[in-house]
């Protein structure tokens, strides 16, 4: 499997653009989860971790492909919107550009911190275009572990975005963490479930864009 830069592989990204245009649900437990609004987010149990893995399925209206693109790429943007944002940057590493990013947890639970490799490829099929974004954890000895604050090890992530044809955008989006430290897993996938059951009352793209960068946020 050749590697693009960043890590990833050429398969990686059109398996994304793949699964935007047909969703792989078939042959796994995926359980719906949510759907409203044109939002479809489905999940299923990861029997090593008792954790959930997500899938997000539908269209933003009124919200442009390279706009909400732009949107999500831009850290210094999101630390503007995201409220569990402790500290947020990138850092290059061995040649390759990575994010740290600490997010804040509510007492007495340790915050957690991520470092991980990124990358965003604007991609052509069959004459449309289509933004892909991979994120994978990482380690990097130039952002060790910090005192108080647990890392998460266990993380990735794919988004691909097009023209819904009009003026909003069709998005596939996969999530996967593993938070660790001694929060029960019952708990971390009754937060998430939690946070993805506030999108039957959202109607704006900023509240998928903050489940789609990590529904297990705990509220």
């Amino acid at each position: 499997m050749e590697l693009a830069a960043g890590g990833f592989s050429e398969e990686q990204f059109w398996e994304a653009c793949a699964e935007l245009q047909q969703p792989a649900l078939a042959g796994a437990d995926w359980q719906l989860l949510v759907e409203t609004s044109g939002i479809s987010i489905y999940r299923l149990l990861d029997k090593k971790t008792g954790l959930y893995e997500y899938k997000v399925f539908g269209v933003l209206e009124d919200c442009s492909p390279t706009l909400l693109a732009d949107i999500y790429m831009d850290s210094d943007y999101r630390k503007q919107w995201d409220q569990y944002v402790k500290e947020l940057y990138e850092q290059e590493c061995n040649g390759e550009t990575v994010v740290y990013w600490e997010v804040k947890y509510p007492f007495p639970m340790s915050n957690r911190d991520y470092v991980y490799l990124r990358q965003r490829r604007d991609l052509d099929m069959e004459g449309r275009k289509i933004h892909v974004v991979l994120a994978r954890s990482t380690s990097m000895p130039q952002l060790g572990e910090r005192s108080g604050v647990i890392r998460v090890k266990q993380y990735k992530q794919s988004l691909a975005i097009e023209s819904d044809g009009k003026k909003g955008s069709k998005v596939f989006m996969y999530y996967f963490d593993n938070p660790g430290g001694q929060i029960p897993s019952w708990l971390i996938n009754w937060a998430a479930k939690n946070q993805s059951r506030t999108k039957q009352e959202a109607q704006n793209q900023r509240d998928l864009i903050k489940f789609s960068a990590n529904p297990n946020i705990l509220q």
